[in-house]
């Protein structure tokens, strides 16, 4: 690594990062890098975009992210999860202190973008398009770009040097074609936003319905979640199944008729969810973060935190292996951030897959899975690890009782099944 005292040509080195794409992955790894001093510009192609997503979001990002009461539409204490068989089990959160978030993405990926501007991001408008590599280690990534606050319409093109690149631009990541990082298998969402009666809206004051079934979802569930002043209803499936995306949508549309009984279609959105981490997350100078990486757990399908803390402990990687932007890091400095995120998540992203292959196969362990769920127990153990992100392992005797009730149920699911 070079120290800021060495000169690269006639430049007197700072270090320059770029990260490419402002969700939660990215504007949290502009602001860590923006507030530590570093000079950051951080790439965003539509800053009015609202991201196709369910938009739950775990307590403890509340707090870690420091994220203002207005930027949560509802606060959900109650879930109904309904099988292929309409079975309903209902699970409410005890603790009055505890709820899960539900955001609009236009919300809060604005308000954590505007965020990382204001704390010394420079923010740019702009579709990133090409890469240049440099074939050392020290030598600027040139960043080619169209800028879109100028030249109408069709922008102006434009470039940038810069010492690394952060690739937080998604499942259709530019940055990880550039880079090679290779693909991943991929769902796809597709959601329909419905503004609902009001007495049909205070159904869903604080409750959010997940339904399973062949008819809604071929691999993994479709959704009811509440919003400001509508629901989002959706569904996916993965992209072997694509053609089939409308099929499953008017699925759930059927199932949920009666509670969505006059509601009128406001917005209607897809998008690709990456089912499992790419084979290269840093390549040189450059860094995935978020869905670019695939960081998408199965079963849940959760991406929202996970996107954001990727993207701050890439960035506080960065800062300490550059020793606050006084060094250029090395591919292997970058690495560093990998096996970090791996050592803490890669567990769960490991058990989530293992849950979606042996619950989601078939309605009737689905039956099984939502017989589970009716579980005390098991419930506890569920919202421990999503509201906080960790997990407290169960004492022998309460991990025996799962352990029994899942075979069960198992067994149980093939005669309850339609």
């Amino acid at each position: 690594m070079l120290s800021v005292n060495v000169k690269i040509g006639r430049r007197p080195l700072t270090l320059r990062v770029a990260v490419v794409g402002s969700g939660p992955a990215g504007s949290s790894a502009a602001e860590t890098l923006a507030s530590s001093g570093i000079e950051t510009y951080l790439f965003e192609r539509k800053l009015d975009n609202a991201k196709p997503c369910g938009g739950a979001i775990p307590l403890c990002m509340v707090s870690e992210f420091d994220l203002p009461p207005e930027i949560i539409d509802r606060q959900v204490r109650k879930m109904k999860m309904i099988s292929p068989s309409n079975r309903e089990v209902d699970i409410n959160l005890v603790k009055q202190e505890e709820y899960i978030g539900m955001c609009r993405r236009e919300v809060l990926d604005g308000f954590l973008r505007d965020r990382a501007a204001k704390l010394g991001a420079t923010l740019i408008n702009a579709t990133v398009h090409k890469l240049d590599i440099p074939t050392n280690n020290t030598d600027p990534y040139t960043i080619h770009y169209v800028d879109h606050t100028e030249g109408g319409p069709q922008g102006i093109t434009k470039t940038l040097k810069v010492d690394l690149i952060i690739g937080a631009d998604g499942a259709n990541s530019r940055i990880a074609k550039e880079m090679d990082a290779g693909d991943y298998n991929y769902a796809i969402a597709f959601q329909e936003r419905i503004r609902l009666p009001e007495d049909k809206m205070a159904y869903y004051n604080d409750l959010a319905e997940m339904y399973v079934g062949n008819d809604v979802s071929t691999d993994f569930y479709a959704w009811v979640f509440p919003k400001y002043d509508h629901v989002a209803v959706g569904t996916g499936t993965m992209h072997v199944h694509k053609a089939s995306i409308k099929q499953l949508q008017a699925g759930i549309r059927a199932r949920a008729s009666e509670k969505l009984a006059g509601g009128k279609i406001i917005k209607v959105e897809a998008h690709p969810i990456p089912e499992h981490p790419r084979p290269r997350r840093v390549v040189g100078r450059i860094a995935l973060v978020g869905d670019a990486a695939g960081y998408v757990t199965k079963s849940s399908g959760e991406g929202i935190y996970f996107a954001a803390k990727s993207g701050r402990m890439c960035a506080e990687t960065i800062v300490e292996m550059s020793n606050s932007g006084s060094r250029i890091p090395t591919e292997n400095d970058l690495k560093i951030y990998l096996k970090r995120w791996d050592k803490k998540y890669g567990l769960t992203y490991k058990v989530l897959d293992i849950l979606q292959s042996v619950f989601y196969r078939s309605d009737a362990t689905r039956e099984a899975f939502v017989e589970m769920c009716a579980d005390l127990d098991v419930q506890r153990l569920t919202f421990d690890s999503y509201l906080y992100k960790t997990v407290v392992p169960a004492n022998p005797i309460t991990q025996l009782k799962i352990t029994a009730k899942t075979i069960g149920s198992l067994i149980r699911g093939n005669a309850l099944a339609p």
